[in-house]
């Protein structure tokens, strides 16, 4: 397999779940492989993984016109390429209404991901869009609980 999708449908207007997504300071909420990260001035995060605390770089490209994300993930800065992307569709689209949207996170297989990482990737892929539901839904946020 090349390529993933996953999607899911949320109670919270399209603006709501883009914002959401392109912010960078929510990252830390929601995405395993950039559970710890730090931003830097020029817009480049640096993330560190849930799992095993590997390191890597992202820049997000947000365009709030499309409704469209594009995650620019990499081993180093220069390293980077669009590997994962988020498309909102708007709940009138699919006849939902305006306050609900459908939240879909399409991820490509890089040629050094193994089929256990690949593996690993799709399922974590799968529960952060739960994750992302819950927390737009209920506007818990976790850091907050100590």
């Amino acid at each position: 397999m090349i390529a993933d999708m996953a999607a899911v449908r949320i109670e919270a207007p399209a603006e709501t779940v883009f914002a959401f997504l392109a912010d960078p300071g929510r990252l830390d909420l929601w995405s395993f492989g950039t559970w710890s990260t730090t931003r830097h001035p020029d817009g480049l995060i640096e993330g560190r993984a849930l799992q095993d605390g590997a390191r890597i770089w992202l820049r997000i490209a947000a365009d709030a016109d499309a409704l469209l994300i594009d995650y620019h993930l990499g081993a180093t800065p220069q390293a980077l390429a669009p590997r994962i992307f988020a498309r909102i569709v708007p709940g009138r689209v699919t006849g939902h209404g305006a306050d609900c949207a459908t939240l879909i996170l399409t991820a490509l297989r890089s040629a050094e991901m193994d089929d256990e990482r690949w593996g690993r990737l799709i399922r974590a892929h799968a529960f952060e869009l739960d994750l992302v539901k819950s927390l737009i839904e209920t506007g818990h946020d976790h850091r907050a609980v100590r």
